[in-house]
């Protein structure tokens, strides 16, 4: 035990500097998922602000019923799920892609700057894409209409058809996240050992060559690790898009672009009940963890060096 005790701390004086530069991470994160953890009690309560969270009476799994009973549970899965899919691939594809062409940039200042542009969508916010996004397809005086019209076309009320919104918001969202997506795939091509790249220049490998054969295959642990994380949200819509660019009341729309969150939104709107919502959110977190245990399980099996634990 003694020897133990020694071990640590003779660890914490060695890495007291890396552990001072992680300390203000760790008590965000203590404050701000840790402690408000006893509060979940509230997903299987029926709140009463008088009685408070843990007076409320206790209801189980009664809080879920709302959506089992409104007959959109599974269209909201289905979208909520599909969205997700469409996002994490999409987005991995073109931030790979992003890093890459950074990558093979010589001129430094030129990619500095480039990488600030691509960076600067991240920064804007969700009510402003809204409007872009409104400013282009509205159907009196929106720009898709005006070039139409210009070219002799029909106009085209992209609100009134549901079918051509999934192909918009992945678009959006792509254009919204890749840039800052790329920085992380980024900072790995940079670890690598540039002399490997070197030499396979000097031995007449093409650029292709070098990116199939030793960018890709050094990116693959990147790659896999970030795609666990993102699966633990995959049953978690992003309600900023959704809510901004095509609003939660819509009711043309809402078999394409209804998902969980804008459902209950609704929900919240109009009985105010943060019991049911807290109770989907639950659902949603002890989904995304079983996917993300699964998932890690089966990487473990096939690659245990990338598995997450």
């Amino acid at each position: 035990m003694k020897d133990k005790i020694q071990l640590l701390k003779k660890t914490l004086k060695k890495d007291r500097r890396f552990l001072i530069m992680c300390l203000p991470a760790i008590i965000f994160f203590l404050i701000f998922a840790y402690l408000p953890m006893p509060g979940i009690w509230v997903a299987f309560v029926r709140f009463d602000y008088e009685k408070g969270i843990f007076g409320s009476q206790f209801v189980g799994l009664n809080n879920l019923k709302f959506i089992a009973m409104s007959g959109k549970l599974g269209m909201l899965v289905r979208n909520t799920v599909l969205y997700n899919v469409g996002f994490i691939a999409t987005s991995t594809v073109m931030q790979i892609l992003i890093a890459l062409l950074f990558n093979e940039l010589t001129n430094k200042v030129f990619r500095k700057y480039t990488q600030s542009f691509m960076i600067l969508p991240n920064f804007i916010s969700y009510v402003l894409v809204g409007v872009f996004s409104f400013a282009i397809f509205n159907n009196t005086n929106g720009i898709l209409n005006s070039v139409l019209s210009l070219f002799g076309g029909e106009p085209i009320n992209v609100y009134e058809k549901a079918a051509a919104w999934p192909l918009i918001l992945v678009l959006i969202n792509l254009w919204k996240g890749s840039g800052y997506g790329s920085i992380v795939y980024f900072a790995a091509l940079m670890g690598m050992d540039r002399e490997m790249l070197e030499a396979a220049r000097v031995d007449g490998a093409t650029s292709f060559q070098r990116i199939r054969y030793i960018t890709l295959p050094a990116l693959r642990p990147t790659i896999i690790i970030l795609l666990l994380l993102s699966l633990g949200g995959i049953l978690h819509g992003n309600f900023d898009l959704f809510y901004n660019t095509v609003g939660s009341n819509n009711v043309l729309l809402q078999s394409s672009t209804d998902v969980l969150e804008t459902f209950i939104f609704r929900a919240m709107v109009s009985n105010s009940n943060f019991s049911t919502a807290a109770a989907v959110s639950f659902v949603q977190s002890v989904f995304g963890l079983i996917v993300v245990l699964v998932t890690n399980f089966v990487v473990k099996k096939i690659e245990p060096d990338y598995a997450l634990f």
